[in-house]
């Protein structure tokens, strides 16, 4: 066991901030680090010693792992937290991490490795009773090979990249004269994105949900889920809202996925956080889709609902301590939600729109979290994702957390960029998500850019129209004093002329 007394968190933004608050509670002293573009970054003021990578594009800055490495070395350093994105599920740095004494806080690089291929995850996960989707075991190249696996598995097929992630490398097809375009798009997709081009085929499921359950593990075998994140809500195949628990799964098919995931984990040795992704059809069969090999931007419903600080809890597993709670000790606390408040315009495609914050006002009051690294005055930078924060809420039980979250959407400031916040309130008002009849495809179904912008109300009609009136009125009278300051000219005007 390794008591970590300084740790260098190898990311930015509110998830370097919210690293360094749980390890200032841990009495862990704290290192950021910072492109240019960050220089006056929030958690580069909250650390407790901060050093400069290089320039703001992240292959200059970021992703420099010897550069990390050496700065650890530099400083004193025992541990590295990646955070996500960036370098958080990049074996071959994990690996030198360890190679260099210190302590990578997240799995092995071994787990990272075969997680991080889809291909060797489901090779991994085959020999437990663990539910698969339909499709290909090994990689393709070949178009015609491709598509005689594709009609032996039923169209609609997907295609997707081995290494892929964040939609990238993915194409659905409805039928067979479209495969080949498909294919070819989807290896080409992969082959820019992760410079790998293997691809597989899956049967597409048509209606899905995603659900993915959170779990933890520690170098004594020990291995616990703490339940689901309902993540259907999506653009462009990457997270939106997200909540906790779901508003479908009974508790015999909680169990059975929770018992699933942590299967998963166990297929590759797991310990740390991670998350086992599923996709749950109309019928609400599960099966496997992914494991993520790090920390969850969606992580804080889970917190919300379970009590449990997942950074504090990833330290103790990395300094050698067993867990410290059991699957027994772990209980569903109400409900919670999260908004992922981006610099987007939701009218224009969610396009990014960067610029500067010119007002920033967070929502407070009971039940309100707000991750975020930005202050009133801060520019969004072009060069990383636009997340501006987390919004999460809590209730007793979701009717509340969503009404809360309503009241805190209202709450929050911001003007000089477009945001998501409009977007999210849409959501929230829709029948399907009050109902919790609603899968991957509610953006496709549901939204269009105009209901951003409603009709106005009956009081809102009736009051234009008052207003019409007053300015009618008084349109009337400013005639009327005009031809009397023409019959009377003012003293002023004498004056003036003086």
């Amino acid at each position: 066991m390794h008591k970590i007394k300084k740790l260098l968190i190898a990311n930015r933004g509110e998830i370097a901030l919210r690293i360094i608050r749980s390890a200032r509670e841990m009495g862990i002293r704290t290192v950021a680090v910072f492109s240019e573009a960050d220089r006056h970054a929030l958690h580069v003021q909250a650390a407790d010693e901060a050093v400069c990578l290089g320039p703001a594009p992240s292959a200059e800055s970021y992703l420099l792992g010897n550069r990390i490495i050496d700065v650890c070395k530099a400083l004193g350093v025992d541990a590295i937290h990646p955070g996500y994105g960036f370098l958080s599920e990049n074996a071959g740095f994990a690996k030198k991490v360890e190679e260099a004494g210190l302590i990578f806080v997240g799995p092995s690089a071994h787990a990272i490795e075969i997680m991080g291929s889809k291909l060797a995850a489901k090779a991994a996960v085959a020999k437990y009773d663990i539910p698969l989707v339909p499709g290909t075991a090994t990689a393709l190249t070949d178009v015609a090979e491709g598509k005689r696996k594709a009609a032996e598995i039923g169209y609609p097929v997907l295609i997707k990249a081995s290494a892929g992630g964040g939609g990238k490398g993915m194409r659905v097809v409805e039928q067979a004269q479209d495969f080949e375009e498909g294919m070819q798009r989807a290896i080409s997709e992969a082959t820019s994105a992760f410079g790998d081009g293997s691809v597989f085929l899956e049967k597409f499921i048509t209606s899905p949900r995603h659900i993915e359950i959170q779990v933890m593990g520690d170098h004594h075998g020990n291995i616990v889920h703490l339940f689901e994140r309902e993540c259907s809500v999506q653009r462009r195949h990457q997270k939106v809202i997200e909540e906790a628990p779901s508003a479908v799964l009974t508790d015999e098919i909680r169990k059975a996925m929770g018992e699933a995931a942590v299967m998963v984990a166990k297929a590759c040795n797991y310990y740390g956080a991670g998350t086992v992704e599923f996709i749950v059809d109309e019928q609400l069969n599960f099966y496997f889709l992914e494991m993520n090999t790090r920390l969850q931007v969606e992580h804080p419903v889970t917190e919300m609902i379970t009590g449990v600080d997942l950074v504090k809890e990833q330290i103790y597993v990395a300094e050698g301590k067993p867990l410290s709670f059991k699957q027994e000790d772990l209980h569903i606390n109400g409900h919670a939600l999260e908004l992922r408040v981006y610099a987007e315009d939701p009218a224009n495609n969610f396009l990014p729109d960067i610029g500067t914050l010119q007002t920033y006002r967070r929502p407070q009051g009971p039940g309100i979290r707000v991750d975020d690294g930005f202050r009133q005055g801060m520019q969004i930078p072009i060069y990383y994702d636009p997340m501006i924060a987390k919004l999460v809420t809590w209730g007793k039980n979701r009717e509340e957390a969503r009404l809360r979250m309503l009241r805190a959407i209202e709450e929050y400031q911001i003007t000089g960029i477009t945001t998501t916040l409009p977007f999210g309130r849409f959501v929230l008002e829709h029948d399907a998500f009050i109902s919790g009849r609603f899968d991957t495809k509610f953006v496709e179904k549901y939204f269009r850019p105009e209901l951003l912008h409603p009709k106005p109300d009956a009081d809102e009609e009736m009051l234009a129209a008052a207003l019409a009136i007053y300015l009618h009125s008084n349109k009337t009278t400013k005639v009327s004093n005009e031809q009397a300051v023409t019959a009377a000219p003012s003293k002023w005007r004498k004056r003036s002329k003086q």
